[in-house]
């Protein structure tokens, strides 16, 4: 199997925010006033109110929170911290947002921090036939719509970096910019043919567990790479619903850039492994001002491979969008 081509992609407005961390934080907190003499119907003082405001802002980050998309699906997503911009993380093929576990710490204390399980991953609800990367590009979206920040950055790992660009065309002019990991590396070539893509889809049709464990193994990490994380990662991948990991990798298959790229007005930058090559000048013909970075010795999963490395390109990156945002 071709691992350039399968992952090319790698390499929906109603809105429920849900937060019951919150509330009972906030029942917590009035409690703690009564038992400290506070009187019942009386109005705490100022500092009293600014400390229980930021007792609930710490205890609620990193909380679930949940959007619903027009097609009434429940996209589960996590926050941490408050600055600009927010930097949403869109995670991969059969992934889920716990996948950027290493860059949270990294990002919180600057940017407020958006990590997401598109439909039918993680947290959030499979109740949904048409597994299109316009439709996790619309979850995505979503989750923006209720972010308060002004400005957003997208960070799309494999089959995320596709669904950033779907996103960026739903959200408009907030996005600054799109940061693709190990992504987006088949921009400038033919679409592949509908022949080839059922022959690559056929042995996931007919054992997805087994294909899935044998691609990840066999295809996504170098030689050498840390045997654990490379069982951790087929296994949890291989636990994808069928229906859901089929009918995506079709969609990822069959992305057509030349439709979404003439929407794309903001920067792509890329941050890749070097475990398939990453043809810049190829790509820098469909999305002008292209750069990549490429972290050497690392697979499809560089950010958690090497988050030493990875991070403080991603922290480079992020900062460069804001940048040029400003100019």
């Amino acid at each position: 199997m071709n691992n350039k081509r399968i992952f090319r992609g790698r390499g929906l407005g109603r809105a429920l925010s849900l937060n019951l961390g919150a509330l009972l934080t906030a029942a917590a907190l009035g409690l703690t006033a009564c038992n400290k003499g506070t009187a019942p119907g009386s109005s705490p003082t100022n500092d009293t109110a600014a400390s229980a405001a930021s007792t609930a802002q710490q205890q609620v980050d990193g909380l679930p929170q949940l959007a619903l998309t027009p097609d009434s699906v429940h996209i589960d997503y996590r926050v941490w911290g408050k600055g600009e911009p927010a930097v949403v993380l869109i995670h991969g093929w059969a992934c889920d947002a716990a996948y950027w576990h290493a860059q949270i710490d990294a990002l919180k204390s600057k940017y407020t921090v958006v990590a997401v399980n598109l439909a039918g991953h993680g947290g959030s609800e499979r109740n949904r036939t048409d597994w299109s990367m316009g439709n996790y590009g619309e979850d995505v979206a979503t989750v923006v719509r209720q972010l308060k920040n002004r400005q957003i950055v997208l960070v799309g790992h494999s089959m995320g970096g596709d669904v950033a660009l779907e996103a960026s065309r739903r959200i408009g002019d907030r996005v600054i910019g799109i940061i693709a990991v190990d992504s987006l590396k088949s921009i400038g070539l033919p679409p592949m043919p509908a022949k080839e893509i059922e022959h690559q889809l056929a042995p996931f049709r007919e054992n997805f567990i087994e294909a899935t464990r044998n691609y990840v193994t066999d295809k996504l990490f170098e030689k050498g790479a840390d045997p654990t994380l490379v069982q951790k990662v087929a296994y949890d991948m291989s636990l994808e619903p069928p229906a859901v990991g089929v009918a995506s990798l079709q969609s990822l298959l069959q992305m057509d850039f030349s439709k979404v790229l003439p929407d794309i007005h903001i920067p792509v930058l890329a941050i890749n492994s070097d475990l398939g090559a990453t043809d810049a000048a190829r790509i820098s013909k469909s999305l002008p001002g292209f750069k990549v970075d490429v972290v050497e010795h690392t697979g499809h999963f560089l950010m958690m491979e090497a988050p030493d490395r990875f991070n403080p390109v991603l922290a480079k990156d992020i900062e460069s969008l804001v940048q040029q945002a400003h100019h």
